[in-house]
C-alpha cells in the first residue's frame, strides 16, 4: 500500500471510530454518531480503545492545581493517565466521583494515574469542597475558563460536554474518549486494555 493509501485508510478508521460513538454531557449539546448527527466521543456505553496507529497526541496541558501548585500532564509520560474533566457545579460529575476514586485505588498498582481538569469553577473553593466531599485523592488542574480544553481534538473532547474522560497511553496519545459520566465497571476494562499494551 502506498503512503497515501495508508493515510486514507487511517483516516477512514478514525472516522468510523468516531461515527460509532455518541455522547451527551452536562454542558449541553448532544453529539450523535452513527445515527446521523455530529461526530463525537463515545459514552461509557459505546467507548472503545482507539487503534494505536490512529491515536492523536495529547496537547501539552499544564497549569496550577487546586492548591496553587504547578501541575503538568507531561510529567506523567510513561504512565497510563485517566484524564477527567469536571466541575463542582455539574450533577453528572457528582454522580461519577465515587467511581473515579474507586478506579484510582484499583489501578494505581498497574501504573495508571488519575488527573482531573476542573473547569468553570471561578475560584478553587467550590472545587476543593467537592474533592473533600467525595474523597478524591488525585490532583486536578484548575482551568476556570476552559481554555486548556480548546487544544484537544474537539471530536474527542468537546469543551461543552462535561464531564468528559480520556484515557491516555504511555506514549502520550489519546486511546479512549468518553463524553458524559463514567462508572468504574465501564471504564476499568478500557483502562486495563491500554495499561496492558507494551510501553
Amino acid at each position: 500500500m502506498t503512503a497515501r493509501g495508508h493515510r486514507r485508510g487511517a483516516s477512514a478508521t478514525v472516522v468510523l471510530f468516531l461515527l460509532a460513538l455518541a455522547a451527551t454531557g452536562c454542558g449541553g449539546g448532544a453529539m450523535a454518531g452513527a445515527d446521523g448527527g455530529a461526530q463525537g466521543a463515545g459514552t461509557a456505553e459505546t467507548a472503545a480503545v482507539l487503534p494505536v496507529a490512529e491515536r492523536p497526541s495529547v496537547p501539552d496541558t499544564s497549569g496550577r492545581d487546586l492548591t496553587g501548585r504547578d501541575l503538568a500532564l507531561r510529567s506523567y509520560r510513561g504512565k497510563v493517565v485517566v484524564l477527567n474533566v469536571w466541575g463542582s457545579w455539574c450533577a453528572p460529575c457528582r454522580a461519577e466521583a465515587a467511581d473515579l476514586e474507586a478506579l484510582r485505588g484499583a489501578v494505581a498498582a498497574r501504573g495508571v494515574e488519575l488527573l482531573g481538569v476542573n473547569v468553570r469553577d471561578r475560584s478553587s473553593g467550590p472545587a476543593r469542597a467537592f474533592e473533600r466531599t467525595y474523597g478524591l485523592r488525585y490532583p486536578s488542574i484548575h482551568d476556570p475558563d476552559g481554555k486548556l480544553l480548546l487544544a484537544f481534538p474537539p471530536a474527542l473532547l468537546n469543551p461543552q460536554a462535561i464531564p468528559s474522560t480520556l484515557v491516555i497511553d504511555r506514549q502520550g496519545r489519546i486511546a479512549v474518549a468518553v463524553s458524559g459520566p463514567v462508572t468504574r465497571a465501564r471504564l476499568e476494562p478500557l483502562v486495563d486494555r491500554v495499561a496492558g499494551e507494551d510501553a
